[in-house]
């Protein structure tokens, strides 16, 4: 299979990816969107992209492209713990607190806030596309006083020194990541609680429509572990509901609750059911 990931080589989507296909062939893509509409134009077997994390939260573009684009269900969910380190050239591993910018995927350098702070008050923060990128860039760069926040595994891959290890805010830092396929895959990690994930979007001008939405799957026990909402992109004030549910032996349940939604007026669609694979290393 070709597995389409976050890239560059060494991104933290990269080391979810083949831990869960070790064996597949890995296909590096420069954005979201673009390992989306990969395997929504069936370039690709299976794409894995980044959808939240415990410090930042949401991986909004996943979600908004999740939504307005891709038909592509989600057949997996792959939790990995998130260690950022902050590296340099090895030119510049005595001043490395001299360097003039440092760059990361901006979940990466808000993961950081509480350490840019403190060591590097006052240096330009620069977004790139993803970790990796970052890392890249400043091994190709050897002479601009760069730094960049990826994983560990960046570091080797592009000859880069960890000046600071662990520089995230929290030491308990995971993401989740989704595995879009239109076929059933085999990942040889245990499994944990299966989900469903739902975008809905509200009945029009009713009163408590969003009580009325969830009432529909609390009056049948279903138990939501996360709830939120994006804006339509129609007008202000409008917005989609994406929902996920713990539906373990609960698939007929899920099916009413969201018959019972269309039946009030809203809109509700099924993203994917699937199990959580959580992986111990980065």
């Amino acid at each position: 299979m070709k597995i389409a990931y976050l890239g560059p080589a060494a991104s933290f989507t990269h080391a979810a990816a083949a831990k869960a296909f070790p064996k597949e062939e890995m296909i590096a893509k420069s954005t979201i969107p673009d390992c989306i509409m990969a395997i929504e134009k069936e370039d690709v077997d299976v794409a894995v992209v980044p959808i939240e994390n415990t410090i930042e939260g949401s991986v909004n573009i996943t979600l908004d492209y999740l939504f307005h684009f891709s038909s592509v269900p989600v057949v997996a969910e792959i939790v990995l713990p998130i260690a950022q380190h902050l590296m340099v050239h090895p030119a510049h591993v005595a001043t490395w607190k001299s360097v003039q910018k440092v760059m990361s995927h901006p979940q990466a350098l808000a993961q950081c806030h509480t350490f840019l702070q403190a060591e590097l008050y006052g240096v330009e923060r620069e977004v790139t596309p993803s970790t990796a990128y970052a890392a890249k860039w400043v091994s190709n760069n050897p002479t601009e006083l760069a730094a960049a926040i990826a994983p560990r595994m960046a570091a080797s891959e592009y000859g880069l020194e960890i000046v600071k290890e662990n520089a995230q805010d929290l030491e308990l830092n995971q993401t989740r990541f989704f595995v879009l396929s239109r076929k059933p895959v085999s990942i040889l990690l245990p499994k944990e609680e299966e989900k469903t994930s739902i975008s809905v979007i509200l009945p029009n001008n009713m009163p408590g429509a969003l009580h009325k939405v969830l009432s529909t799957f609390a009056w049948r026990d279903i138990d939501l572990s996360k709830i939120e909402s994006r804006p339509l992109k129609t007008s202000l004030g409008e917005y989609f509901f994406l929902i996920d549910v713990l539906s373990e032996g609960k698939e007929t349940l899920v099916t009413n609750a969201l018959d019972e939604i269309t039946l009030l007026g809203g809109t509700a669609n099924k993203l994917g059911t699937y199990h959580v694979h959580r992986l111990q290393t980065t």
